[in-house]
């Protein structure tokens, strides 16, 4: 039987999700991070197995068809993706934090009734393009697609267990932190 709890954390490209995971995994030893898998090219200083799994289009396909994902999505013109295995072994030692996007969350959601949605919001959408622009490595194109996706994203937080909003990372991951000591009481 599994020891610790799925918390799904969604939210817009570049509203923080990565630096918010992080203080909250240096805070607490009993989180670990779920590495997902992709078929997008690693971005400068991207570790294989550490940040992503990269993967082909192929083989992604073949691991949907041999029904190897807790969750996958589709969006930005890749496919993302939580490998099973991986979420069991890692819910024997703890807590396991999926960063995944809304249409994966409600996969969970079913697959997963116990599992906790948590949405971050940014501030505001001119401080998401700002943000998503600070990272220097989106195109033009790639910017526009991904703030009108996260008009939708954000539509979709309604229906989250908790939303919080990320206009300070080490505030809300302590936020997160207190939703994720409640699972526990």
């Amino acid at each position: 039987m599994s020891s610790g709890k799925l918390i799904v954390i969604s939210g817009a490209s570049g509203v923080g999700k990565g630096t918010v995971l992080g203080i909250m995994m240096q805070k607490r030893s009993d989180l670990s991070f779920s590495v997902s898998a992709t078929t997008r090219a690693p971005r400068p200083g991207e570790v294989d197995g550490k940040h992503y799994f990269f993967i082909s289009r192929e083989c992604f396909e073949e691991m949907i068809s041999n029904d190897e994902f807790l969750e996958y999505d589709a969006h930005a013109a890749n496919y993302y993706g939580t490998l099973k295995g991986q979420a069991e072994a890692k819910m024997k030692k703890g807590h396991v934090l999926l960063d995944i996007e809304p249409k994966g969350a409600a996969q969970v959601r079913k697959s997963a009734s116990d599992a906790t949605l948590i949405f971050i919001m940014p501030p505001s959408m001119e401080e998401l393009e700002r943000r998503l622009r600070g990272r220097g490595d989106t195109s033009e194109e790639q910017i526009k697609l991904r703030m009108e996706r996260a008009v939708w994203e954000m539509e979709q937080r309604t229906w989250y267990d908790h939303v919080v909003i990320n206009d300070d990372a080490e505030r809300c991951a302590d936020e997160i932190l207190s939703i994720i000591s409640g699972l526990e009481d």
